[in-house]
């Protein structure tokens, strides 16, 4: 689906039934919506999933080239048009490693719209790209030596429209102040982040300050979890929700 704005065109996919619970999918730094695609599938038979490509990656177009337009306040004012659209007021969350700074900043200037958050990947200091590469070989090396079978990742998932605006969409994080948007959160959220990711240690100090966040390590996982460990994210991901929503 898509809507027009002023200066973008904004693409998103909605899966499941309109009248489950409401969950947007924030996809991470250099990939699109296509990432979910290996847990919308089980996710659309308890959620009505809302995935989307932010202004100038994916398939979203942006016609702004204005610093603004590349911005966190930007992007959550993308998403809103998009829940207005469809005619939605408050959501479940769901983001991975960059998303999570993105959907950290949409919480904190939106409030009143977000029920939980599941924040995968989660950091709010000053990414280690090289550390994450390396964690992600070595989660990887520790998979195989346990026998677990690799994921192909989905098609699609890191193919931009505009490969020069996608990278440009990165910068919005060093705009914000994600340490004081972070402690304006007061909804239930839980962060998973692998064991073998660098941002586990921004993530321990995350839920240690905070009194409605709790923690998931997971086992032999690197940087970009969702990806590398779909049915393990899944997994936590839903067991975590039933507790949350009383189910």
């Amino acid at each position: 689906m898509e809507i027009e704005l002023d200066k973008a065109k904004l693409y998103f996919e909605v899966q499941g039934n309109p009248n489950n619970p409401p969950l947007v999918l924030w996809h991470g730094a250099g990939c699109t919506l296509r990432m979910w695609d290996l847990v919308v599938e089980e996710l659309k038979n308890f959620y009505f999933t809302i995935a989307f490509d932010v202004r100038g990656a994916g398939n979203s177009i942006n016609k702004d080239l204005s610093e603004d337009a590349y911005s966190f306040q930007q992007y959550s004012e993308d998403l809103n048009s998009i829940l207005d659209f469809l005619d939605i007021h408050k959501v479940h969350l769901w983001s991975m490693a960059w998303g999570t700074r993105a959907a950290i900043a949409y919480s904190s200037l939106n409030p009143n719209k977000v029920l939980s958050a599941v924040f995968s990947d989660a950091s709010i200091e000053i990414a280690d790209i090289d550390a994450q590469r390396l964690g992600y070989r070595e989660a990887l090396s520790k998979q195989d030596e346990l026998g677990i079978e690799r994921f192909n990742l989905p098609k699609g998932w890191n193919i931009h429209a505009d490969k020069d605006s996608a990278a440009r969409s990165l910068s919005a994080a060093a705009k914000f102040d994600l340490h004081e948007a972070f402690n304006q959160i007061d909804f239930p959220f839980m962060i998973m982040t692998g064991d073998h990711d660098p941002n586990l240690s921004s993530s321990k100090d995350m839920v240690s300050g905070s009194n409605t966040g709790e923690l998931k390590v997971l086992e032999n996982v690197g940087h970009g979890s969702v990806l590398q460990r779909p049915d393990l994210t899944l997994e936590y991901f839903l067991d975590w929700h039933k507790k949350i929503l009383g189910e």
